[in-house]
Parts: structure tokens; sequence; C-alpha cells
């Protein structure tokens, strides 16, 4: 947990530049950014802007070209590349909008993988059956992903993402493949994780109505960050 000293995220000057073919592209150009733990902010801009750039790096992925990305004061430069694979199992949760399930499995397998995977037992504690009775598929984990619509597909895929309990959950357009009715069932579920379990949620998005649902929307635009606003939840 964050120790409440500062943000839970403090990004600082953070620059990327590609190399592609002679052409060098910066994807970011100097982003400052903090975010407090517990809050559920939304990033919005056009493709291009950086947004899925500057989530890979906060998810250890890639690493940046200059400047500074510290989560929980820990400065993800300052890791070797096997402490930033153990930040993403057990800090840093993903969604995305392809759901990644094992086709083969059901969706408690789904789910103990993330466990597995992070060396812990697979035994599904208290909070995580907290977030599994929230997210709407206690009732679901014997099936397999064909046999479930897209939204209870993506309900197991950010119940696989949170069962570690991350400090973060990075969410890259969790609504991309979902109708309107699902989109807003899956946005609702998010809206209830970090109200009801404090999760601290970012979440990349196209639609102006589904960053409605964090307590902060940031704008950005060529690599920058040109805004960043604070409203009302969606009721």
């Amino acid at each position: 947990m964050n120790n409440g000293d500062g943000p839970i995220i403090r990004i600082r000057a953070l620059r990327k530049r590609y190399r592609v073919g002679e052409v060098d592209v910066e994807a970011l150009r100097g982003v400052d950014l903090d975010v407090q733990a517990g809050e559920f902010v939304s990033i919005v801009g056009p493709s291009g802007s950086g947004k899925s750039t500057l989530f890979h790096i906060l998810g250890g992925l890639t690493p940046p070209t200059s400047g500074t990305v510290a989560i929980e004061g820990i400065d993800l430069a300052s890791m070797t590349e096997a402490g930033r694979t153990k930040l993403r199992r057990t800090k840093v949760g993903f969604v995305f909008q392809k759901y990644n399930l094992l086709p083969t499995l059901t969706a408690g397998d789904n789910i103990a993988i993330a466990l597995h995977i992070a060396g812990k037992s697979l035994e599904i504690d208290t909070w995580s059956q907290e977030a599994l009775r929230l997210l709407g598929i206690d009732h679901r984990l014997d099936h397999k992903p064909r046999a479930m619509s897209g939204g209870e597909q993506q309900r197991v895929a950010i119940a696989r993402a949170i069962v570690n309990h991350p400090a973060i959950l990075l969410a890259d357009e969790p609504t991309g493949n979902l109708d309107s009715k699902n989109s807003d069932a899956v946005l609702s579920l998010l809206r209830d994780l970090n109200e009801r379990l404090k999760q601290t949620i970012l979440m990349i998005t196209h639609n102006p109505e589904a960053a409605a649902y964090g307590h902060r929307t940031v704008h950005m635009r060529d690599g920058r960050i040109v805004e960043s606003e604070t409203g009302p939840l969606v009721s």
C-alpha cells in the first residue's frame, strides 16, 4: 500500500522517443503527472497522443528515453528487469480492450493463473471474493469464455487483473469491444471497485462519456498533457 507521504504515481519530465526508419518519433514530450492513491483518473486523447506509450512505461513494459516514473515512491529506472517483472505481477494490473482469456480454461482458472504467476496461494481471499461479487461473476467461475458474453469476459479479465491486490489498475479502452449496455455495466463496476475497495485506476478511453466515470480527466495531445479537469462522477 502507499505510505501516504506522496502520490502513488509521480511522473516528471517523461519523454519517449522511437526510431522509425530514419525518423525519430517523440511519443511523449515532457509529461508531468501525479496520481493519488484511490483516485480514478481517465486519460483521453486522439490516436498518437501518447496515451498507450504512457501506460506501457507505467507498467514497466518499456523504458522511457528520459524523465522519471515512481510508483509508491520507487523509481522504475532504478529497478532491474527482474524488478520490473515483479512490479507487473504484484503492483500493476492490466485490462485491455481484448479480453485475452485462455479459451480452454474456466473463468476461475483464468483468474487463478494470475495468483500462480505471482507465486501466491491459489485460494481467493476475502478481498478478492468481494471483488468477484461486485463484478457479478462469482456464479460464472466454472464457465469457459465461449459460454460467456463479452461483458462477462471483460469482468473476468478485470478480476484477473486485480486478484493480486495491485496498487494500480491500468485499463486500456476496457469497453472498446462492448455495446453500450455492457460498456455502462463495466464502467459502473470499475467505479464500484474504486469507491468500495479503494482501487487506484487509470483508464484510457476515447469516449468522453466513459471518461466521466472517473474523478479526473487528463487530456493528451501530441505527447503532452494539455488539460486536466475534475468533475463529478457519472450518477
